[in-house]
């Protein structure tokens, strides 16, 4: 994971490219500063899984 992959997945789920993106726990520290830093930022909603994995979705208006 690079922060450059990182800002091109939030991007694919922003355009309907992909539902949802998986981030594993090893690749949280690169992945996390990009999507903290994104100005679509409250629209992502994470889904925490088994084994320290995140589950991402772009889903707006779903936060106040």
């Amino acid at each position: 994971m690079t922060e450059g992959l990182a800002s091109e997945m939030l991007s694919k789920l922003i355009n309907g490219d992909l539902s949802e993106y998986r981030v594993e726990k090893e690749e949280f520290l690169i992945f996390q500063p990009v999507l903290f830093n994104h100005e679509e930022f409250k629209n992502f909603r994470g889904a925490a899984k088994h084994g320290g994995a995140i589950v991402y979705t772009y889903e707006p208006g779903w936060t106040a």
